[in-house]
């Protein structure tokens, strides 16, 4: 029963999000309140249902919301962060160098979006990224006409495959999980993921072509590149400080990879700093951080919601339940398959839960099955971290609402139009590895 809620709740909530009936923010709330409401009625029914208490869920809810208490935090100042930034013009140097390079060609810009967000995705920090490249690439597609749906998709993707990286989160659960080094599930794992940035290239250029047909190639000179700036707010701009506002972001960027304070405090500081430095007027001050309190406040309200959602999943044991019968349908006859079987479900699993509920409660009851069939645990650590391009369009995943928002595009849209590719992404790094044999497709003990 407790799967069959489980199931019921994130279908529900899916539906009414990519139909537009609701808003995340309203569904993430409301819905998983209404089924453990429907949980804890059926708990006089089911003796599953029993340990549901009404006195609880409230815990259960604000447990999630702490948990992701420092997320909201952190991005709530970071889009400040990075909004300010945007209004001094630290970032129109760095646009009018690619709008030169580029020079007004749709596949240029498409490809230089692909380039951009490999390289700076390996900090292995999503909410980062999407600042960056997108504060960087959206005046290009706007100037040019271009989707910025294309824009999302081609940045999630390539932040997806980069994620693999041992910092950056998946390899390194996967791995504890199963008591295996991390380099050892990593470095088989490099040539998957090159196939797959090979392939994440081909998309682009089919794309860049496509955009190419249709806008044709824009001749912007030079003096059009001098005068482009990403702020709207002339009077916020900061020309003459900009040596001071690129070496504070640089230094930022270098304490968030050394970790020399918590996310939220470096952004909290690095925030006040950038105030105090570039605008000495209070006044403006207060107005250009109620300019962007809209977009900020928009995304931090979904994952303290996004925490209700997952606060209830987990305490009500629901997250437990699915794990359990999950592996309880698989029958013996594809147990030699259970390398690649997982490669396959970590796409579905990894979408409607948390990396943590998948990696620690699902992956190590599938890998003392494939045991049994001489399957190793580092193989299976590596086939358990294919579906990470799928993941990120889990709507559990704050950076992507951020990326959605930075990028002005509807949530349901962006996983609309990019969900198609990001499976085949994974397949893509799924057969290589297969080919390669960093996991096999069939093995039975010997």
């Amino acid at each position: 029963m407790l799967t069959i809620l489980g199931l019921g709740m994130i279908l529900c909530f899916m539906y009414l999000i990519m139909s537009r009936r609701m808003t995340p923010l309203v569904a993430l709330t409301l819905i998983p309140v209404l089924f453990a409401l429907i949980a804890y009625g059926l708990g006089f029914y089911f003796d599953s249902l029993s340990h549901i208490q009404l006195n609880d869920l409230g815990e259960m809810m604000l447990e999630g919301v702490k948990k992701l208490a420092p997320t909201g935090v952190m991005l709530l100042f970071a889009i400040l962060y990075f909004a300010i930034m945007i209004d001094t013009g630290l970032f129109d140097p760095s646009v009018k160098f690619i709008l030169r390079l580029v020079k007004g060609d749709p596949l240029k810009v498409i490809l230089g979006t692909i380039t951009l967000t490999i390289i700076v995705s390996l900090d292995g920090d999503g909410s980062t990224t999407y600042m960056i490249c997108v504060a960087a690439m959206l005046p290009l597609y706007k100037r040019l006409g271009m989707s910025p749906l294309i824009m999302a998709c081609l940045m999630m993707l390539a932040s997806g495959i980069m994620n693999l990286t041992p910092w950056g989160g998946p390899t390194a659960r996967a791995a504890s999980a199963l008591q295996v080094d991390p380099s050892d599930v990593f470095v088989p794992m490099i040539l998957p993921m090159l196939f797959a940035i090979g392939w994440l290239y081909f998309l682009g250029f089919m794309y860049g072509r496509m955009e190419r047909k249709r806008l044709g190639i824009m001749d912007l000179d030079i003096s059009h590149g001098d005068n482009i700036q990403i702020s709207n707010n002339p009077e916020a701009n900061r020309a003459h400080l900009r040596w001071f506002n690129g070496l504070l972001t640089v230094v930022l960027m270098i304490c968030l990879v050394k970790g020399v304070l918590p996310m939220p405090i470096l952004f909290m500081i690095a925030l006040c700093i950038a105030l105090f430095v570039n605008y000495r007027d209070i006044d403006m001050q207060k107005d250009l951080v109620a300019h962007h309190a809209g977009s900020a406040l928009n995304v931090v309200g979904i994952i303290f919601a996004a925490g209700i959602f997952t606060g209830l999943l987990t305490g009500t044991g629901m997250v437990d339940s699915m794990s359990k019968e999950l592996v309880a349908v698989i029958p013996d006859s594809m147990g030699p398959f259970l390398a690649p079987i997982t490669a396959v479900l970590s796409m579905p699993l990894t979408f409607f839960m948390s990396n943590d509920a998948f990696y620690y409660g699902v992956l190590p009851i599938l890998s003392e099955a494939a045991g049994h069939y001489g399957i190793e645990p580092v193989e299976m650590a590596r086939a358990a971290i294919v579906g990470q391009p799928v993941h990120l369009l889990s709507p559990l995943v704050p950076s992507t609402y951020l990326l959605c928002g930075l990028a002005g595009i509807e949530f349901g849209q962006h996983q609309k139009f990019t969900i198609k590719w990001a499976i085949i992404t994974c397949f893509v790094m799924l057969i290589v590895a297969l080919v390669f044999g960093m996991f096999p497709f069939y093995s039975v003990a010997t």
